[in-house]
């Protein structure tokens, strides 16, 4: 069995209660992007400022993402490219609620992160179970991947 396979055989073990998951299908992607939010929130700084042609994309979470993209890649190419189309879209609401907001977006991704935890930890209490990342961290970014192999599924596509 592929690498991949177990890992999302595992995290599904504690995410089978369907109020869990339904859960876990508004609060995993809402974490996801407070985190690309939160990371794009930090100051990009003379580091960063290299290119002019990059302009806004230029900042530390187009950067987390890529290792992050490496890392689906190791386990699925296919899958890969779906959590890059997603982390993107990310990256774009990002800038875009950064311009608009009329307070920092680093609060609203703060209050964002701190809801959808406090949501999932209701979603495993009520499953019975603990969340996967207390047994491996790398959990925490197989949750989305999780999602998107059911969206592949529903699309007749393989992962």
């Amino acid at each position: 069995m592929r690498r991949i396979d177990n890992l999302l055989t595992e995290y599904g073990i504690s995410h089978r209660h369907p109020t869990n998951k339904i859960i876990h299908w508004i609060c995993v992607p809402a974490i996801f992007f407070s985190i690309v939010g939160l990371i794009y929130s930090i100051p990009a700084g003379p580091m960063l400022e290299f290119d002019p042609f990059i302009g806004d994309f230029a900042n530390w979470a187009t950067l987390v993402l890529l290792l992050v993209f490496f890392y689906y890649y190791s386990l699925s190419p296919p899958l890969a490219l779906g959590m890059l189309l997603f982390s993107a879209s990310c990256l774009a609401l990002a800038n875009l609620l950064s311009l608009i907001l009329p307070f920092p977006f680093w609060i609203f991704c703060l209050l964002v992160f701190l809801l959808a935890w406090v949501l999932q930890f209701y979603g495993h209490k009520i499953e019975g179970k603990k969340p996967s990342f207390f047994k491996d961290l790398q959990f925490l970014l197989i949750g989305p991947a999780w999602l998107m192999h059911f969206i592949y599924k529903r699309l007749g596509l393989a992962y």
